[in-house]
């Protein structure tokens, strides 16, 4: 026996006499309508115009479905709603969000839909700054790269009388056989390792690299590059570099001091060090025991090392002893933590762990490597004021779309829409 089928239409039965339907007719809808909110930010800052400005379309206008700044929209607006994959574009492409961001609700032509998939963008990240026969869209690196230090400029009414830029590398992980994919034994992984930088919540610098060099490789070019620009802005404004113990190098400390700026960097505990807070950490652990709480100590002293630094440096030392209770030390992100739980598996760095004091509880000694004077900074404020706020700029990396992604190159048109996401 036959019966009569729909399904464009339910019919649940009736409810104080009104009948209860169910019907698939409402429309194209979209999961994603936040978007909207990010396209009017977007309309203030013009970030997405200007980061278009910076390419080149060389293709025939008489062809072209989708502009650059579609196209570079896409992408961004796609990253900063968790969409990182090019490939999430196929089905993107017919969302009704994405077509109201690009102020084009339907194509031109037929065949197409009112955003680009994949393949498009794809050419568009593999752009390079030479245009070939299939790669019209040509970027401008010096333009991409400055974009984001004239938004940070700009965003402030009048310059500031001091600034601090913090640098960081971090991993990221790799899920495939991409080009130039390394084991990082810190980071227990394969990955890139990305260099940062920010000042506060503005990111300045998003740099993809392979993970088979030093923490500061390129920094000195970088950090140039982005003080130049603000000093042409702002001549008068103090500077300072903070970062990990990763970038305390002799060559980036020494560009430092010849250029007039600041510095702050952590420093890897060694004996010698140690041996120099021995007495400091003594006390505290002596203190620990007395009041039941955790005690810090702090020292000022001039220190070299035997053959990598070509002058003596002031070191700031902190002998903190942390009772039984206390796992972790409080000043310590949890990324910190994570990296900390990695050092003591290192035989390396049990042998060069400081003394113990006999005292319940455990040392933290950490050292900081800083330029300003004793006059200028005291000692245990400008370790828990300004080394520890570098804290918080950890929390704002953003996750980079390269693990998805092959090859390495072009840096630039991979990087610059994750700035523009953070910024």
């Amino acid at each position: 026996m036959q019966t009569d089928r729909s399904t464009t239409r339910f019919d649940f039965g009736a409810v104080d006499g009104r009948r209860v339907e169910a019907r698939f007719d409402g429309g194209t809808l979209t999961s994603d309508a936040g978007a909207l909110l990010l396209g009017r930010t977007d309309k203030a800052l013009r970030l997405v115009e200007r980061l278009a400005h910076c390419f080149v379309d060389r293709r025939n206008p008489a062809l072209i479905e989708h502009s650059v700044p579609t196209l570079v929209g896409q992408r961004v607006f796609g990253l900063a709603l968790g969409y990182e994959d090019l490939n999430d574009h196929d089905a993107l492409r017919f969302d009704p969000s994405f077509a109201a961001l690009a102020g084009k609700l339907k194509a031109q032509r037929a065949d197409c839909a009112p955003v680009d998939g994949k393949s498009t963008l794809n050419r568009l990240e593999l752009s390079k700054e030479t245009p070939s026969r299939y790669h019209k869209i040509n970027y401008d690196a010096a333009a991409t790269e400055a974009l984001f230090v004239d938004l940070f400029i700009e965003a402030h009414d009048a310059a500031p009388r001091e600034i601090v830029l913090d640098l960081d590398a971090t991993d990221d992980p790799l899920h495939g056989e991409q080009e130039g994919r390394f084991f990082h034994g810190y980071y227990d992984c394969y990955c890139y390792q990305p260099l940062y930088v920010f000042c506060g919540r503005h990111l300045l610098v998003a740099k993809l690299r392979k993970a088979d060099i030093d923490a500061s490789a390129g920094a000195i070019e970088e950090i140039a590059r982005v003080i130049a620009r603000i000093r042409a802005a702002w001549p008068d404004v103090r500077i300072m570099l903070r970062a990990d113990s990763g970038f305390a190098r002799e060559s980036l400390m020494a560009w430092c001091e010849a250029n007039g700026v600041d510095y702050l960097f952590g420093l890897a505990k060694n004996e010698r060090l140690n041996a120099e807070l021995a007495a400091d950490l003594a006390a505290a652990a002596k203190e620990s025991q007395e009041t039941g709480k955790s005690a810090r100590r702090f020292k000022d002293f001039v220190y070299k090392t035997r053959d990598s630094w070509s002058r003596e440096r002031r070191v700031v030392g902190k002998a903190e002893w942390m009772t039984p209770s206390k796992a972790e030390a409080d000043d310590m992100t949890p990324r910190e933590n994570a990296k900390a739980k990695k050092k003591k598996k290192s035989k390396k760095t049990k042998a060069r762990a400081a003394p113990a004091p006999d005292a319940p509880g455990r040392g933290n000694p950490r050292f900081v490597v800083t330029s300003p004077s004793q006059e200028r900074c005291e000692a245990r404020a400008f370790y828990e004021t300004r080394y520890c706020a570098r804290g918080e700029m950890e929390n704002r990396y953003p996750r980079n779309a390269s693990s998805t992604s092959s090859p390495i190159e072009p840096l630039v048109t991979r990087c610059a829409p994750i700035s523009c996401v953070c910024g």
